[in-house]
């Protein structure tokens, strides 16, 4: 046999083995070729309460953990700007987390949503510089208002035209007025250095009007656009106290006391004494004094609904649930829906009514669809390809 065709049963024998490894599954076209399982990025948009943001970055990171093809792009904002960016600006959105669930009904439905999930609660305390805040030796439970009343105190608390927290901050001094029995906490702290009013209506509730130029007095009150923007000059000493959530206070290891609970918006059982006080906002829309509640829902016009849902069932499931007790926020167990509840979520939450929701029934197990050929069966084709060739050569030989 010549040296020619021994070299060539050689090479056809090499380019058999290799055609053998391809059938047998061993990836030797794996360094040449893109991954056949490669998937688009997908994005998941969420706006949401400027409280929520450090418990949902957390969320973020473990939820694109477990779906490595999706991008969760959150902006974090006052709650009613919040849903204004769906309302109003017209941008898209695939969830939508406010730090007042009746925004969702009262703003969105119909248009916008037809369900959300009550899935934590909070409730509201006065947040200080240990060691840079104006009498922060002295200031108590019992005696704070009076502190705010100084002449050299300066506090603050968001806008209630865009954020809960500002609007319950609001409410809160006329709670005091009614827990302490001091008739001028709310003339004193709010009237004399806002553009905020009060009066009195006939069946005893208080409705205090916001405009939306509420003309501050600088030098004793400070608004901002949302309650998390005042960490930062409390931790500075740039104000002396401000009303948050305790959740934000214990996320950014602030100094603060608690409220009273008949004043601090956190417990059912003062339902009663809290709805005695209603806000007005600037838009005309009228807020009524109740324990906080969030909600969350995912928005009609959102490009990626499935994977917004997905989202949802995160936060509100166990994940969720631990990542928001670690955070000083209690979740709550279990998530309350209401609405035209998608069936995803039936078997995470109880009704509004507190009836809970039954278990979806088992559905049969669909037929794979069939997929179309991949690489795997490239690689087969050829390597089939390739043994009829080595076949045939031999016969000719």
């Amino acid at each position: 046999m010549s040296m020619v065709k021994k070299e060539m049963k050689k090479r056809d024998l090499v380019v058999l083995w290799i055609v053998i490894a391809i059938l047998a599954g061993i990836p030797v076209a794996a360094f040449c070729t893109p991954s056949a399982g490669a998937r688009e990025v997908q994005t998941v948009k969420v706006f949401h309460a400027g409280s929520l943001a450090v418990p949902l970055e957390e969320a973020e990171s473990q939820f694109e953990v477990l779906h490595s093809d999706v991008d969760v792009q959150r902006e974090s904002m006052g709650s009613i700007s919040a849903v204004r960016q769906i309302t109003d600006v017209g941008k898209n959105g695939e969830v939508i987390a406010s730090a007042d669930y009746t925004l969702i009904p009262g703003m969105m439905y119909p248009e916008y949503a037809d369900w959300y999930v009550r899935f934590a609660t909070n409730d509201l305390v006065l947040t200080y510089n240990l060691e840079l805040s104006m009498y922060a030796d002295e200031i108590t439970p019992e005696n704070w208002y009076e502190i705010l009343r100084r002449d050299d105190v300066v506090f603050a608390f968001s806008n209630p035209n865009l954020d809960p927290c500002g609007y319950r901050a609001v409410m809160v001094f006329q709670l005091a007025e009614l827990h302490y029995g001091d008739e001028q906490i709310f003339d004193d702290l709010i009237l004399d250095n806002t553009a905020i009013t009060i009066s009195e209506e006939v069946d005893g509730t208080y409705l205090i009007t916001v405009p939306e130029d509420q003309k501050p007095n600088t030098e004793k009150v400070d608004i901002r656009p949302k309650s998390v923007e005042l960490v930062a000059f409390v931790e500075e000493g740039g104000l002396d106290y401000a009303f948050e959530y305790r959740s934000v206070a214990v996320q950014h290891n602030l100094a603060f006391f608690d409220l009273p609970e008949q004043i601090d918006l956190s417990k059912v059982e003062y339902a009663d004494t809290y709805k005695k006080v209603k806000l007005e906002t600037a838009d005309g829309k009228t807020k009524t004094g109740k324990p906080i509640v969030y909600g969350i829902t995912v928005p009609t016009n959102a490009e990626n609904p499935e994977l917004g849902l997905e989202f949802v069932k995160f936060v509100i499931g166990d994940a969720g649930q631990k990542i928001f007790s670690d955070m000083g926020q209690p979740p709550i167990v279990p998530p309350l829906g209401s609405g035209n509840l998608p069936e995803e979520l039936e078997s995470l939450v109880e009704l509004e009514d507190g009836e809970a929701t039954p278990t979806p029934s088992p559905t049969s197990t669909p037929t794979p669809t069939p997929e179309e050929p991949g690489f795997g069966a490239i690689y087969a084709i050829t390597g089939l390809s390739v043994i009829a060739y080595l076949a045939l050569r031999r016969r000719k030989e």
